[in-house]
C-alpha cells in the first residue's frame, strides 16, 4: 500500500506543471461558462452557489486524493514539495482573509498609514530567508516546538513553544472561519451561524485525511483561484478608466482623480472637512513611532509564526527551502503590490458612483449588503429603498443625495463589493467571493494543521506516549484537528469582537515568544537551556501582560507610567488603538469609510500601541537569554557541533527522519 502510494505521488510530482495548467484552464473555462449563464438570465443566487460549491468540491477532491497513512507525508508532505509550488502554497497559506479581503479595505480606510501593514508583512519573508527558514529545514523537524525541544534540551521548552503556537494560531484560525461565514452568508443566502460550519466542512476535508500533503496541493490550487480573483476586477477597471490593463501603472492616475474628487466634494457640500480623510496624507491615524513600530512588528512576527515556518519543513533540501522563500515573496508580492491599487480604484468608484447619487436611484446590490448590516446610509442599515429614504429625511436639511458623511461601508465589504459598485457583471463578484473563500480556507488549513500537529506530535507523541504506533499517532492527529476546528467554528459563530481584535496580536505574541529563541538557538551556540526557557517566559509573559493591561485595564496601565491618551500632533484628534483598528478594518465591524474614527484612543506605555507589544517583549527575551547564558553552563560540545551543522548549507539533516 505504501509502495503504491509513493509511486502515485512520484507520478504526480513529475507532472505538476501539467496538472495545474489543466486545473487553471478548467477554472477559467468554468468562469466563462458562468458568465454565459449570467447573460442567459440565470439568477445571481444560483451563480453564487455554483461558485462556492464548485471551488469547495475541487478542494475536497484534492484532499481526498491526497490522503495518506504515512507520518512524514502527514506532517511534512514527505519533504518532497518543489520550491516553486511550496512558494505558491506558502503564498496561499499567508494570504488569509486579512490580506485578500482586509488589506485593500485597510488601505481604503487608512490611506497612506495602511501601507505599514503591506511593508511589514512583505518584508517579513526577507527575515525568514536570512535568519530562520533554511536552518529549520536543515534541522529536519516536524514542528517548531520540535526544534525548541532538541536545541534546548527537553519538554519544558517544547511545552512553552506549544503554548505560544496555540495562542498565536487559535484566534487567527477563528478569524478565517469567521471570514468564510461572512462570504458564504452573503453569496449563499445562509444564516451566518450555519455558513460558518459550511466553510468548516471544506476546511476539514482538505486537511483531515492528508495532513500537510493534502493541504499543500490544495493551497497551490487555492492560490491560483485567489490571485486570478483579486487581479481580474482591477485589471478591468484599469482598462476601462485609463486604457491600460496594468493597474499598478495606472495607480498614480487613480490617486490624482481621488484628490480632484475630494476637492470637488468639499466645494459642492458632498463632504465635510471632518468626514474627509485625505488618501495620501501620512500619519493621520498613527504617529511616526507607531507607523514604523507596526512595520517592524509585522516583519519579525511574520518570521516567527509557526504555521508559516512549518511550510519550509516540506522542501527536499535546504537550498530549495531558501528558493521557496524567494518564490513565496514573489507570489505574495503580486497581491500586495496590487492592494494599494485596489483600494484606490475602490475609493474612486465609491466617490464617483455612490457619493452624490440621488436617494431614489440606489441600485439593489447595496440593499443586499445593508441587510447584513455592512452598509449604512444616514445612520441606518440600508435594508431597502424605503428605509434609506426615511432615515435621510429624518435629518434636517438633508439635500436628498448621498453625502460622504451619510455613507458608511464596512471595510471588509470593499473588495467584495467593488465589482458591484463599478457596475461589472455579477460573475466578477462571484469570482472575487471565490477568491476570498480560497484565501480564508487556505490559511485556516495551515493554522489548524499547525495546532493539531503540535498537540498530537509534540504533546501526545513526544510527551505522553512515545511508543505510540503510526496508526494511533495519525488517528490522534485527526481527532485533535476536528476538535480544534469545531472549537474555532463555534467561537467564530458567536461573533466575538475581542478574539477578532486579538488576531493582530498574533504577530507580537509570536515575535516575543518565538523569535529570540529561534535566532539565538540558531546563531549563538552559547545560548543555554535555562536561558532560553527564561527568555521565552519573560518575553512572551511581558507581551501578554502588556496586551491584557492596555486592552482591558487601560487606566491602570497608563496611570502606572504617568501616560495619558495621546493625540495626533497634526490634527489634535485622538489616536486610534491599532489592535481595534485592525479588528474593525479587517474583521467585520462598522467603521466609517471616511471621516472621524469613533474609536477611543488606547495607546499604551511610552505612546506605543498595544499591537506593537512585541517591541517590549522581544528585547526582554533577547536580553534575558544573553544574561542568563553568561551565568549558566555552556551547552555540550555535541550540541554546539549540531548548531554548526545546522548552519552549513549542505550535509546531512541533523534530526534524522523517523516514521
Amino acid at each position: 500500500m505504501a509502495t503504491q502510494q509513493t509511486s502515485g505521488s512520484s507520478d504526480f510530482l513529475n507532472n505538476l506543471g501539467r496538472v495545474y495548467a489543466i486545473y487553471t484552464g478548467g477554472f477559467l473555462a468554468f468562469v466563462i461558462l458562468l458568465a454565459i449563464l449570467e447573460q442567459l438570465g440565470v439568477p445571481n443566487r444560483i451563480l453564487g452557489y455554483l461558485f462556492v460549491f464548485f471551488t469547495l468540491a475541487v478542494y475536497a477532491i484534492i484532499g481526498i486524493l491526497s490522503r495518506t497513512a504515512q507520518v512524514s507525508e502527514y506532517y511534512v508532505a514527505g519533504r518532497r514539495v518543489p520550491a516553486l509550488y511550496n512558494g505558491m502554497a506558502t503564498g496561499a497559506d499567508w494570504m488569509s482573509a486579512a490580506s485578500f479581503v482586509g488589506m485593500a479595505g485597510t488601505l481604503f480606510l487608512l490611506g497612506y498609514d495602511g501601507l505599514a501593514w503591506v511593508l511589514g508583512w512583505t518584508g517579513g519573508y526577507v527575515l525568514v530567508s536570512i535568519l530562520v527558514g533554511p536552518y529549520l529545514r536543515k534541522f529536519g523537524a516536524y514542528t517548531v516546538p520540535d526544534f525548541m525541544a532538541f536545541r534546548f534540551g527537553g519538554n519544558f521548552a517544547r511545552m512553552i513553544a506549544v503554548v505560544v503556537l496555540v495562542c498565536c494560531s487559535f484566534t487567527y484560525v477563528t478569524a478565517q472561519i469567521f471570514g468564510t461565514g461572512i462570504i458564504a452568508s452573503r453569496f449563499l443566502g445562509m444564516q451566518f451561524e450555519i455558513a460558518v460550519f459550511v466553510g468548516l466542512a471544506g476546511i476539514l476535508v482538505c486537511s483531515m485525511l492528508g495532513g500537510m500533503r493534502a493541504v499543500t496541493w490544495t493551497q497551490v490550487a487555492q492560490y491560483i483561484v485567489l490571485i486570478v480573483a483579486y487581479l481580474t476586477p482591477i485589471v478591468i477597471l484599469s482598462t476601462k478608466n485609463y486604457g491600460i490593463p496594468i493597474p499598478q501603472l495606472t495607480y498614480g492616475h487613480a490617486l490624482q482623480d481621488i484628490i480632484a474628487r475630494e476637492q470637488q466634494m468639499l466645494q459642492t457640500g458632498l463632504a465635510t472637512v471632518a468626514a474627509l480623510k485625505p488618501h495620501i496624507q501620512p500619519f493621520l491615524t498613527y504617529t511616526p513611532l507607531n507607523f514604523f513600530a507596526i512595520i517592524f512588528c509585522m516583519m519579525v512576527g511574520t518570521a516567527s509564526l509557526p504555521h508559516i515556518l512549518m511550510r519550509y519543513f516540506t522542501t527536499p533540501s535546504v537550498r530549495e527551502a531558501r528558493q521557496s522563500v524567494a518564490w513565496s515573496l514573489l507570489f505574495i508580492f503580486l497581491l500586495y503590490f496590487s492592494a494599494p491599487a485596489y483600494a484606490a480604484f475602490s475609493k474612486l468608484e465609491v466617490y464617483t458612483n455612490i457619493i452624490g447619487r440621488d436617494l431614489g436611484s440606489i441600485r439593489p446590490w447595496l440593499f443586499t449588503w445593508g441587510e447584513l448590516g455592512l452598509i449604512q446610509v444616514c445612520g441606518k442599515n440600508a435594508v431597502s429603498a424605503d428605509a434609506l429614504l426615511a432615515a435621510c429625511k429624518a435629518i434636517a436639511g438633508h439635500p436628498g443625495v448621498i453625502r460622504l458623511q451619510d455613507f458608511v461601508i464596512n471595510t471588509d465589504v470593499i473588495v467584495l463589493s467593488t465589482p458591484e459598485i463599478a457596475g461589472l457583471p455579477y460573475v466578477i463578484s462571484g469570482l472575487v467571493a471565490a477568491g476570498g473563500l480560497a484565501a480564508a480556507l487556505s490559511t485556516a488549513d495551515g493554522l489548524l494543521l499547525a495546532i493539531a500537529n503540535a498537540l498530537s506530535h509534540d504533546v501526545y507523541y513526544k510527551m505522553l506516549d512515545p511508543n505510540a504506533p503510526t496508526v494511533r499517532r495519525l488517528l490522534v492527529a485527526r481527532i485533535l484537528l476536528v476538535i480544534v476546528a469545531l472549537a474555532a467554528a463555534y467561537t467564530a459563530s458567536t461573533r466575538p469582537a475581542d478574539i477578532l481584535a486579538m488576531v493582530g496580536w498574533a504577530f507580537s505574541l509570536a515575535m516575543a515568544g518565538n523569535f529570540p529563541a529561534l535566532v539565538m538557538g540558531i546563531w549563538w551556540k552559547r545560548t543555554t537551556t535555562p536561558a532560553a526557557i527564561a527568555g521565552m517566559l519573560a518575553g512572551f509573559g511581558m507581551c501578554v501582560f502588556y496586551l491584557v493591561v492596555t486592552r482591558y485595564f487601560p487606566q491602570a496601565g497608563v496611570s502606572s507610567f504617568g501616560m495619558s491618551s495621546l493625540t495626533n500632533p497634526a490634527t489634535g484628534a485622538p489616536l486610534v488603538d491599532v489592535a481595534q483598528v485592525m479588528a474593525d478594518a479587517k474583521w467585520i465591524a462598522d467603521v466609517p469609510a471616511s471621516g472621524a474614527n469613533p474609536l477611543q484612543s488606547k495607546v499604551g506605555w511610552f505612546g506605543l500601541t498595544n499591537i506593537a507589544a512585541g517591541l517590549i517583549g522581544m528585547p526582554i527575551g533577547f536580553a534575558v537569554m544573553w544574561i542568563v547564558s553568561q551565568f549558566t553552563a555552556a551547552p555540550s560540545k555535541e550540541m554546539q557541533a549540531y548548531i554548526d551543522e545546522i548552519r552549513k548549507p549542505r550535509g546531512r539533516t541533523v534530526l534524522e527522519e523517523k516514521t
